[in-house]
């Protein structure tokens, strides 16, 4: 997507971003813009593009369109200049879910619009793939459609076509401490962080990302924070049952440069100790990469292998 590699803070370009080819000859949305020469260039260049549409020989469309854009806010992917870091966009995600018949399609559908966060819900039947577009953490999604009553399996998370490696998990596995960090990249700038963990003591914990994989000797054979500040990831809160869930994002943080690495998690929120456990960062599958099932008789599969991964 050509507006996530170059965001423009004029509003001429910004709204040009979302609006259909259709609509580039909209001239009232071009007067109200800055009156900057590149937002002038801009809005002379929409204007050549739009003489061969039939968009541009109806007024009363343009008129109606351009209020419109008017009144309503622009998505939030144009306000990545300087997004927070608890701002999260969407992606897609992926779920493998036991479906048999359309009434499967429509209660599955119906469960997770109610969703918060969720844009879109997409339903393959014949392959029995879920895809939802949303901001919305993949812990609630699993648990709406486990509340239709049918099995779902996570598959694949990403921007479809976007990243060549979109997506990355670490696994905590025990003995004591479990948990999976999931990575997915938004755009060039922003990666969505999920995590979950159960085994902690309650309390804060500092949680990082480290220089290497190397588990030799656990976390403290990680290495140092990895290209600080990006590697830090702030405090894990734990409560009273050993449990912490968080969801975020980072900024100018990239998947593909993480892969290999480790995510380590401390016993304190200074990081004095060497560090509680470690997990290494590996590939996980993107967006339309993974419909071969699997077994998953243990019950435990996190996130489906595939012979790309």
């Amino acid at each position: 997507m050509a507006f996530l590699r170059s965001i423009v803070t004029a509003k001429t370009t910004a709204i040009a971003a979302v609006i259909p080819a259709s609509a580039f000859a909209i001239s009232s949305i071009s007067s109200s813009s800055s009156s900057s020469s590149s937002s002038s260039s801009s809005s002379s260049h929409f204007e050549r593009l739009s003489k061969n549409l039939k968009f541009a020989s109806n007024p009363n469309l343009r008129l109606s369109f351009a209020k419109n854009i008017e009144k309503s806010s622009p998505p939030s992917a144009l306000h990545m200049d300087a997004p927070s870091s608890n701002h999260l966009t969407s992606v897609e995600t992926e779920f493998m879910v036991d479906m048999s018949c359309q009434g499967c399609v429509k209660a599955v559908k119906s469960k997770l619009q109610t969703v918060e966060g969720v844009k879109n819900v997409d339903v393959d039947l014949d392959n029995q793939v879920v895809r939802v577009l949303g901001s919305s953490p993949v812990k609630i999604l699993t648990e709406a459609l486990e509340q239709t009553g049918r099995k779902a399996r996570l598959i694949g998370q990403g921007v479809p076509d976007d990243f060549l490696i979109s997506a990355a998990v670490a696994e905590f596995k025990g003995p004591d401490i479990f948990g999976v960090v999931r990575l997915a990249q938004v755009n060039m700038e922003l990666t969505r962080i999920e995590a979950n963990f159960s085994g902690l003591t309650p309390g804060k914990h500092a949680w990082s990302i480290n220089e290497f994989g190397d588990l030799t000797k656990g976390a403290a054979s990680t290495g140092k924070l990895y290209s600080p500040p990006l590697g830090d990831l702030g405090t894990l809160e734990v409560d009273e049952k050993g449990e912490s869930f968080y969801s975020g994002a980072k900024e100018k943080l990239r998947v593909a440069d993480l892969i290999g690495r480790a995510i380590a998690v401390y016993a304190t929120e200074d990081k004095s100790d060497p560090g509680l456990k470690a997990a290494v960062i590996a590939r996980s599958a993107g967006v339309g990469e993974n419909y071969k099932k699997l077994c998953t008789c243990d019950g435990t599969t996190i996130w489906e292998a595939t012979n790309k991964l």
